[in-house]
């Protein structure tokens, strides 16, 4: 998942792509208590790994149950009606339906193992994490609420911009950051090659720093996204989840599916292979030109368009015969999938540059991968249609 602060592809938290502590996966209404059906999750209670982390972020500590909330009570938490308590509320919701729905998908009676954890100073989060399921190899839906200080080179990962000497290109030296992130990011990794891995990442951001502080203006943002990486194309499946991403944005404007699908086939670029991760979707960041209370329900509607837009697919794939070939191909692509996620997503490299929780930000990476020399699919072949694909994005709706 990269960036998140939930591990999410963006640059600000990855709160999905994602951020700090965890990578913060990035509004409804009501509270931001979460109820799941008794015995659904399995909790791995005072279990957890803790991170060496930087100045930024405390370090986590381990909780047994999740509390109704991971805001602080500051004014902005629990009651305020603040636009981080309801976008925590959204997350959380959005976090047990998606998981309702892949256990139903999986079949197999497995359910999705959670660690909670929390800060001292405020904040936490919930990992939850399927493997060896007989649908899903591996699945990831994370959220996390943060509060820290970020070091000025977080701040400009973060913000994906590049300077020297804890500056802006543009602006003057920046000192440390206080910042809240919020979000929910997850990839889900299918076992069967026809089946597409699917990643998404919504979050919200938010500085404190004192006002007309050098470099780090107070300021808000919105981020996110969802993204298809199959194996195959099998273009019933690419066209009805893109017409998912277009109806969650055309409801709000409609230049923005154009606009978001374009940003995802270009953040998604391994510049190194000189291709695209996947067949994209949408992506958005540093989203904070519109009316806020519109965002905020912009976001929602994306995060609630997830279950539609992949489950019916993976309906229709998940017992698709394959070959050797076939998985040696998905494998193949996992790589690519890994590259990406190390080397280039924001999200995963703000997690890290602010002591994220490790387990947390490396979540989104595949139980397994190939890597084979030189290996280019023949012409003709569905392999290399993929390929193509991902090297030539296409317009996969009549817009």
């Amino acid at each position: 998942m990269a960036p998140s602060l939930l591990t999410t592809p963006s640059q600000a938290l990855a709160l999905a792509p994602g951020a700090a502590a965890s990578r913060v996966g990035g509004g409804g209404g009501g509270s931001a208590r979460v109820s799941f059906p008794s015995g659904r999750v399995q909790r791995r209670g005072a279990l957890g790994m803790r991170v060496r982390a930087s100045v930024a972020i405390e370090k986590e500590t381990p909780e047994s149950e999740p509390p109704p909330t991971f805001l602080r009570e500051d004014g902005s938490g629990a009651g305020s009606g603040s636009v981080r308590e309801r976008f925590e509320a959204m997350i959380r919701r959005v976090q047990g339906e998606v998981c309702a729905a892949l256990e139903e998908a999986d079949g197999s009676g497995a359910r999705f193992v959670e660690d909670v954890w929390s800060r001292p100073g405020g904040g936490g989060g919930i990992s939850r994490v399927l493997q060896d399921g007989r649908v899903f190899e591996k699945a990831g839906v994370n959220v996390s609420v943060v509060y820290g200080v970020m070091p000025p080179d977080a701040y400009r990962a973060a913000k994906g911009e590049a300077g020297k000497n804890g500056a802006a290109a543009d602006g003057p030296k920046a000192g440390p950051v206080p910042f809240f992130a919020a979000g929910i990011s997850s990839v889900l990794h299918p076992k069967n090659p026809f089946a597409p891995t699917l990643h998404f990442n919504y979050r919200y951001f938010e500085t404190d720093a004192p006002k007309d502080a050098p470099g780090a203006p107070r300021q808000w943002w919105f981020g996110g996204g969802t993204d298809l990486t199959p194996s195959y194309i099998i273009e019933e499946d690419v066209k009805h989840f893109h017409s998912v991403q277009k109806q969650a944005c055309d409801k709000f404007d409609p230049s923005f599916y154009p606009r978001f699908k374009k940003w995802c086939d270009d953040y998604f670029y391994i510049k190194h292979r000189n291709e695209r991760r996947g067949l994209g979707g949408i992506f958005f960041d540093d989203l904070n030109d519109y009316d806020q209370e519109m965002l905020l329900n912009f976001a929602t509607e994306c995060a609630d368009s997830v279950v539609p837009a992949y489950i019916p697919i993976i309906e229709r794939r998940k017992d698709t015969p394959f070959t050797e070939e076939h998985k040696a191909w998905q494998q193949l692509r996992r790589g690519r999938y890994v590259e990406f996620n190390l080397v280039y997503d924001r999200g995963t490299t703000f997690g890290l540059k602010t002591g994220g929780r490790i387990e947390s930000i490396l979540v989104s990476l595949p139980l397994t991968a190939r890597w084979q020399y030189d290996h280019t699919p023949e012409e003709g072949t569905e392999e290399r249609k993929l390929l193509d694909a991902c090297i030539n994005p296409k317009e996969w709706l009549d817009l």
